[in-house]
């Protein structure tokens, strides 16, 4: 399908979406060390902007619009997070996209936290938004690591189906391919769920940073390595998925990066981004802190790609 892409950041969610077979014709972030890290490892069509300055007229006619519009005003981890926080309401910059382009679906990617935002009126309200605006509209929180994701990370698909298609062509959430409570060896392709991926498993194959490593974005923050009962602090288990990697975390706006398996120090921004299951050789520009940042605002890869292969089931109805 052609996807419009909204808040792309590094492009994690496009990735995955290429990875299922489709096409991003369009792209838009403001971030510019995340426009030049999606530039170079995803493809030109990538533009840097504000996406309030960009008129309707100016996006092209696509199938699906996707995105994840900010989130720090209704993650968990914000503290503060209220209903008049001005960084919820750029979801009405989607919603406006929407609108005006018609698209046959749209999926929008959201931390689980914006369920609960103002008692769940917020959410009551974007549903309505879209229901106006002319889609069916529904909803599931669905955790990357039940899709090959070796982290912990519960995230909000919001799915809209352009009313005047048939019910049948409602865009039907994927199902888990791994379970927390499989033992290892059982198949999915028996109808099994596989066993979650550990964050231990993930890493053991990439070597301790060093001056001369060749792997891209192979740095890591000094930050001191904790064990503390506190979101970004506590120590990581080998033998479970990742926590969360966050976007940020230190209270002062900068990254607090997890620590590393072996809990001797904080994950690389390679090892956060193996994490987020982007390959190893997707790099990342700007700043450590920029890089980290990337890395946390993204889509999981492997989670997206799971969510693109249900389009291929739809594109395939739709024709038939």
């Amino acid at each position: 399908m052609r996807i419009v892409s909204l808040f792309c950041g590094a492009g994690g969610l496009d990735l995955g979406l290429i990875q299922a077979g489709h096409e991003i014709i369009w792209a838009n972030d403001n971030d510019p060390d995340a426009v030049a890290t999606y530039r170079h490892n995803i493809g030109k069509h990538v533009v840097l902007s504000d996406i309030t300055d960009v008129p309707s007229c100016d996006i092209p006619v696509c199938d699906v619009v996707v995105g994840g519009f900010p989130c720090q005003g209704f993650s968990q981890a914000n503290r503060l997070r209220a209903p008049e926080d001005v960084r919820n309401t750029l979801y009405t910059e989607f919603l406006r996209v929407v609108r005006d382009k018609k698209p046959k679906w749209f999926l929008a990617e959201n931390v689980r936290g914006i369920l609960s935002l103002g008692g769940g009126a917020v959410m009551e309200r974007i549903e309505n938004d879209f229901r106006r605006a002319g889609f069916r509209v529904d909803k599931r929180l669905l955790n990357a690591a039940s899709f090959g994701v070796p982290q912990n990370r519960h995230r909000v698909i919001i799915a809209g189906t352009r009313e005047d298609l048939p019910p049948n062509l409602d865009y039907p959430f994927p199902m888990p391919t791994h379970d927390a409570n499989q033992k290892a060896g059982l198949l999915f392709k028996e109808g099994r769920l596989l066993p979650y991926l550990t964050v231990g498993d993930a890493l053991k194959d990439i070597p301790e940073p060093s001056e001369d490593c060749a792997i891209p974005n192979h740095i890591y923050s000094r930050y001191k390595v904790t064990d503390r009962d506190f979101q970004g602090h506590r120590q990581t288990d080998p033998k479970k998925p990742s926590p969360t990697i966050l976007a940020r975390g230190n209270g002062k706006g900068g990254v607090c990066a997890m620590q590393h398996p072996n809990n001797h120090r904080r994950m690389s921004v390679r090892e956060s981004a193996s994490i987020q299951t982007f390959p190893l050789d997707f790099q990342f520009f700007g700043s450590m802190t920029s890089c980290y940042r990337q890395v946390g605002n993204a889509v999981a890869v492997e989670f997206a790609r799971a969510l693109g292969k249900q389009l291929n089931a739809l594109e395939r109805m739709a024709s038939s």
